[in-house]
């Protein structure tokens, strides 16, 4: 997987095909989520090293939709991203 083929405005979903999140950005091997679209109302953190598959407008994780989100990063750490 080449984390340049995860673009803005992709679906996460987790390896169960529940919604994760909506890709804002990449940047340092992290994806970073929309806040909008986050249960939280923050910006949400992934390592692209979960990633199992990009396909057509959707970025597939080898981990489930839960799994996932108990993973998420503390935004704090990324400054301003």
């Amino acid at each position: 997987m080449n984390a340049n083929e995860i673009k803005e405005d992709m679906k996460v979903v987790g390896s169960d095909d529940q919604h994760v999140g909506t890709v804002d950005k990449v940047e340092d091997g992290q994806i970073k989520l929309t806040k909008g679209d986050s249960e939280n109302g923050k910006h949400n953190f992934i390592s692209v090293d979960l990633v199992e598959l990009v396909d057509g407008n959707s970025v597939r994780l080898s981990s489930t939709a839960a799994e996932a989100k108990g993973q998420f990063k503390d935004n704090s750490a990324f400054g301003s991203l």
